[in-house]
């Protein structure tokens, strides 16, 4: 591509309404440009690597036997209720009416047209198995878009479908698009882990997520040197029973102590010797929730246990429908819907509220009062334990670019997806999905590959491999000398830029390093005696080399 004449520019400033580094670079080098919150255009540049990501795993998943499909992004409504997941999507997707005011949905995902597509092909065991894939555009209403395209509205995915006639076929093609996966983010050059997931609203038997490392990302990474790692919304909170003897309940005045904080503070101890209770509404019924004081309720964990979509803090009307005393409520006598961390029945002699205005509870034990129900509730934190091998955890961040779903009979079940297996009797097909998100793959490239002056493109994913610089457009030799490179690299298949804008020799530096291209060849004054400047992006200096060796270093 040259420059002059092409649509191509870059922008100076960094993008105030671009909260993060992939976001403000992507922006600014004029790879995309954003239309609404959430929403971008791809431009030359971003359609480039884009492609480059969805070639790399067009190939992987070729590899792997999959079959490309292309289903519609505008979806009749039917499909999702007769899932049940209309519903379960809420808000986040995008529904609308026709002229004849049928419902349509723009798809948030398609597992219930891949379905609809395998049924006329699956009559019996003999036509499985097989795997159906798709990059197709993906419509979510994100209460908060944010951090470029890692939280859009609107976004490119690769989904794709596996077959199977029963759990160990489908492990079979679950370990193929697995490694599929892997071998794709190793192409792309991902530093990244694979954690144990929520399964959410997808549903099924297992989900595992590939979390790019990057301190931006939205998803905590917990892991431990044995080999284990996870999402924290499903990590497991290990705690061990206390050796403490138990003492006698006591009520005691904490005036105005209203806080965690406060009350720890005022009585002298360790915020891990109160319980916290937190009021939530749960589907319109006022549920207490108790975890010890310096934890933080885990919303993944109470919806999967109480089979919710949500929760919300509860208001004061749902509050007065029970005993509990905002600020003062303790699970001792509390006549509400109580659920109590798994921690808390291992402690002894702890702080709760007592149920009544500037007062709370010391010497609290778990023979003072009866829970309605126990579980792990609470987000692990900095010297937790390994559920695996007990060593201290490590935490990191991550952002989430692919999953892999175990689905089962989920879907197969409710939408009556069967085949007749060997006895001839009718069975449920078994079922996996498998998801990359290509804007928020590029997203990830970026935010583990820039610097101060810009991005830095590893080379098999770059919008060009070389860019060649003229720094006089009034220099003949220059401007022959430049052409004729250019043209011999393409002739070889070689994606190389050539920037003959009429811009002073800084602006194009400037934008070749902004833009991230992997090499860059100046033609200067050298060029009367076929001599060029060769440097890649990472390096501190440029070396001068002869034309004809331009084409060999490339290589």
């Amino acid at each position: 591509m040259k420059l002059n004449g092409s649509y191509f520019y870059t922008l100076r400033e960094d993008q105030r309404d671009e909260d993060s580094a992939s976001g403000n670079l992507l922006v600014k080098a004029g790879f995309i440009r954003k239309t609404s919150a959430g929403v971008y255009m791809m431009l030359p540049l971003g359609l480039r690597v884009q492609n480059k990501i969805e070639e790399i795993i067009r190939k992987h998943m070729n590899n792997a036997g999959a079959q490309e499909v292309r289903m519609p992004a505008l979806i009749a409504s039917e499909f999702y209720e007769k899932s049940g997941r209309l519903a379960g999507f809420g808000p986040s997707v995008f529904q609308l009416r026709d002229r004849n005011s049928a419902p349509f949905c723009l798809g948030p995902t398609h597992e219930e047209l891949f379905v609809y597509a395998a049924k006329p092909m699956i009559r019996s065991y003999k036509n499985m198995p097989f795997n159906l894939y798709q990059f197709q555009d993906k419509f979510r209403d994100e209460p908060r878009a944010r951090f470029g395209l890692v939280r859009v509205k609107e976004f490119v995915m690769k989904d794709a479908y596996s077959f199977d006639v029963d759990e160990e076929h489908l492990n079979v093609s679950y370990d193929k698009m697995f490694k599929a996966y892997k071998d794709a983010f190793d192409e792309i050059g991902i530093d990244y882990r694979i954690v144990k997931a929520d399964t959410g609203v997808m549903g099924g038997l297992l989900s595992e997520e590939f979390q790019a490392i990057t301190p931006i990302g939205e998803d905590s990474v917990v892991y431990c040197d044995c080999g284990f790692s996870s999402n924290i919304e499903v990590t497991e909170c290990i705690s061990s029973p206390s050796n403490e003897e138990h003492k006698k309940l006591e009520k005691v005045e904490t005036p105005h102590k209203e806080t965690i904080e406060e009350v720890a503070e005022f009585l002298g101890l360790p915020q891990s010797k109160t319980v916290k209770a937190l009021l939530m509404n749960v589907n319109n019924e006022l549920v207490v929730f108790f975890v010890r004081g310096d934890r933080e309720l885990n919303e993944t964990k109470v919806c999967k246990l109480l089979g919710c979509s949500e929760v919300n803090f509860a208001d004061d009307a749902l509050i007065a429908t029970s005993n509990a005393v905002a600020g003062f409520t303790g699970p001792v006598g509390l006549k509400a819907k109580k659920i109590v961390d798994r921690e808390v029945m291992n402690m002894a002699n702890f702080v709760t509220g007592a149920n009544e205005t500037n007062y709370h509870y010391i010497n609290t034990n778990p023979e003072d009062f009866e829970a309605d129900m126990v579980a792990d509730i609470v987000n692990v934190k900095d010297g937790d334990i390994c559920p695996k091998c007990g060593k201290p955890l490590k935490f990191t961040k991550g952002i989430e670019v692919g999953n892999t779903f175990k689905l089962g009979t989920k879907y197969s079940k409710s939408l009556g997806l069967t085949y007749l297996n060997k006895e001839n009797k009718e069975d449920l097909v078994w079922m996996g999905c498998y998801g990359i998100g290509l804007g928020r793959t590029m997203a990830a490239v970026v935010e583990q590959n820039h610097d101060e002056k810009g991005i830095i493109w590893p080379e098999n994913i770059a919008p060009f491999k070389a860019v060649i610089l003229t720094m006089s457009n009034k220099d003949e030799a220059q401007v022959n000398l430049a052409n004729r490179l250019y043209d011999d690299l393409t002739a070889r298949g070689i994606e190389v830029m050539l920037d003959d804008r009429d811009e002073r020799p800084g602006v194009k530096f400037n934008d070749a390093e902004l833009i991230g291209i992997p090499y860059r060849i100046t033609v200067g004054r050298g060029a009367v005696n076929g001599m060029v400047e060769f440097k890649h992006r990472t390096d501190a200096e440029a070396k001068e080399i002869t034309a004809e060796e331009v084409e060999n270093l490339l290589k």
